[in-house]
């Protein structure tokens, strides 16, 4: 790794390549000169506004070209970009903000009207004439940014009920970006289709731009079946990450729409062998790629490639450690584990975060000394289990602690728990996940409170003011008590099944419209029967499953509707009006 920094690297490509498209959104494109003008144009914006050098700035915008100039412009800047995700509740983006020292926000116009954080001064890109200047500075950037400086906060959910701001440097982002397992050449036109706030932005965002590739960005808002088709045959798309829930239903249900792409890599959970075995035996020239890593170790470390022919085992091994990562699978005493025994993952190398923002006694738990290392080196403690195979990959276990995935998100369940606990007339709460299908699992939240005084409705309001939509419980029990053993510990085992909320009142379908969608509705939840009335996500459908029914949906009624219209009409009575309301326009 020659380059100091993210700007570095950028501006040596930029000098290689300056009339190569490097972003692509719809019509609009982006070469690296242009990238480069505008995004040094917002830096010197932001330095004029006092923005200092390894100071956050927060940036709130959909995907566009104006996100990337953002980003770009912010580490121009030799500033830390801080991004947020517009799905987040207000309340949750304005912790960020006050934990943080409400920095400048960068935002566009959607931003605006749906309601911005406190701020010290919002600039909005897309719109404000003297955000992004016409006239190009007469001197470059700042310059002088270390290797171990900040390149970006990346916030995960927080067991103290907080989110954790992990803080990358620009080591470990250009560590990730240029590691010799992208070299084999199928990184030239890259699709970002993940929220830029989520830690697979920094693969999306990183890899092609400083390799001189092509970075190609899904229209904004929620991704389905049918527009990554699209996207991937008309811009040719080479390579894609694809979270392990929506790889498997890619693979379910149309595992031939990667036929041409060159590699698909996918993690952030257990990945499906059978979904492996369909995307290779549906695309023999693909590589399927798995990923193990997280934000505390700058996203991704460890790495295989499977190819056809391919035959499904028991599990996918997550890979062996990348360029400059150090993997152990230690024991309680942190001795090395054989090949075969499972222990926890520590994780040391040129990668490692700095640690959590403001919060150095988490920091010391999680980032601990490292035996086998340099004095002063440290070891990132995952959490995770695994076991090494016999040819030297990770295979992954599970959880160690009470940390879940959902849909491939991480989530600490002391933070949804804080959520709920903090609504009027509750007096404890507990969040447990349970699985809704193979490879997934939904959150239940167990409540305690004052007699009649718990309205569900009410504590699911609540809980979608204080957390992003995949942190809300997918069903809700009200308790007199929580159950202990005799010992006084909490007796998980006595928890009673939860009851989606609506699965209550059945009402069958009127229509053979109606008994298709009933029966696609079943299909996708993996249950016995939906009423009309019956809600997707009161049933405990989640994005990627709402993923596979739309497609079916589509395919069964001959019609193109989107996820984002799933969202909005989520019960068989409303799909099936508005389905009605659609063919009346059009005929």
């Amino acid at each position: 790794m020659s380059a100091n920094s993210i700007q570095e690297q950028f501006a040596a490509q930029v000098a290689r390549t300056p009339d190569a498209v490097a972003v692509c959104a719809g019509a609009t494109r982006l070469t690296y000169r242009e990238l480069d003008e505008r995004a040094e144009r917002l830096a010197h914006r932001l330095v004029g506004l006092g923005v200092q050098r390894a100071e956050p700035v927060a940036v709130l915008l959909e995907r566009s070209p104006d996100l990337i100039v953002a980003v770009l412009g912010v580490v121009k800047a030799g500033a830390v970009y801080m991004p947020l995700h517009s799905a987040y509740p207000l309340a949750r983006m304005q912790r960020i903000m006050d934990n943080t020292g409400r920095p400048v926000l960068l935002a566009d116009e959607g931003a605006r009207r749906a309601g911005l954080p406190d701020s010290r001064q919002v600039v909005l890109v897309d719109s404000d004439p003297g955000a992004v200047p016409r006239r190009r500075p007469d001197t470059g950037p700042r310059t002088g940014t270390r290797p171990d400086d900040l390149a970006l906060i990346i916030h995960t959910s927080g067991s103290s009920g907080d989110p954790r701001g992990v803080a990358v440097t620009h080591r470990g982002v250009l560590g990730v970006a240029l590691d010799s397992c992208w070299d084999a050449g199928h990184q030239e036109r890259v699709l970002m289709v993940a929220p830029h706030a989520f830690a697979v932005s920094t693969y999306e965002l990183w890899v092609p731009l400083l390799r001189g590739g092509r970075l190609v960005l899904a229209p904004p808002g929620r991704l389905d079946l049918g527009t990554l088709r699209r996207l991937i045959r008309d811009e040719e798309i080479t390579a894609v990450q694809l979270t392990a829930g929506l790889f498997r239903a890619v693979a379910t249900e149309a595992p031939d729409c990667l036929a041409t792409v060159g590699e698909v890599s996918t993690g952030g959970d257990v990945i499906s062998p059978g979904a492996v075995e369909r995307v290779l035996a549906a695309c023999p020239g693909i590589t399927v790629r798995t990923t193990y890593g997280a934000s505390e170790v700058t996203l991704f470390a460890t790495t295989a490639t499977m190819t056809a022919p391919f035959r499904a085992s028991s599990t996918v091994p997550v890979g062996s450690p990348m360029d400059d990562v150090e993997l152990r699978v230690l024991d309680e005493r942190l001795q090395p584990l054989g090949a075969g025994e499972v222990g926890e993952i520590y994780i040391a190398g040129e990668r490692l975060a700095r640690g959590y923002v403001g919060q150095p006694g988490l920091t010391a738990q999680r980032f601990v000394a490292n035996p086998f290392g340099r004095p002063g080196t440290r070891m990132y403690r995952t959490g995770d289990l695994a076991r090494w195979t016999a040819d030297g990959m990770i295979d992954f276990v599970g959880r160690a602690d009470d940390q879940v995935k959902i849909r491939g998100f991480r989530v600490e369940v002391a933070e949804v728990e804080a959520a709920l606990a903090s609504c009027p007339g509750i007096s404890a709460a507990l969040v447990v996940a349970r699985e809704s299908g193979p490879g997934d699992q939904t959150l239940v939240g167990y409540v305690v409170g004052e007699p009649d005084a718990v309205d569900e409705a009410a504590l699911r309001a609540h809980a979608g003011r204080l957390l992003p939509d995949y942190m809300v419980p997918s069903a809700f029990a009200v308790l007199d008590s929580l159950p202990l053993t005799p010992n006084g510990k909490l007796d998980r085992r006595a928890l009673p099944e939860p009851v989606f909320a609506g699965a209550s009142a059945y009402r069958e379908p009127g229509t053979p419209r109606q008994e298709t969608l009933c029966s696609l509705f079943a299909d996708a939840l993996g249950v016995a029967r939906v009423g009309v009335d019956d809600s997707f996500f009161f049933l405990g459908g989640q994005s990627i499953n709402g993923i596979r029914l739309i497609d079916l949906v589509n395919k069964a009624l001959d019609v193109e509707l989107s996820i984002d219209e799933l969202f909005d009409y989520p019960t068989v009575s409303d799909l099936d009006r508005y389905l009605g309301e659609q063919a009346e326009s059009v005929s």
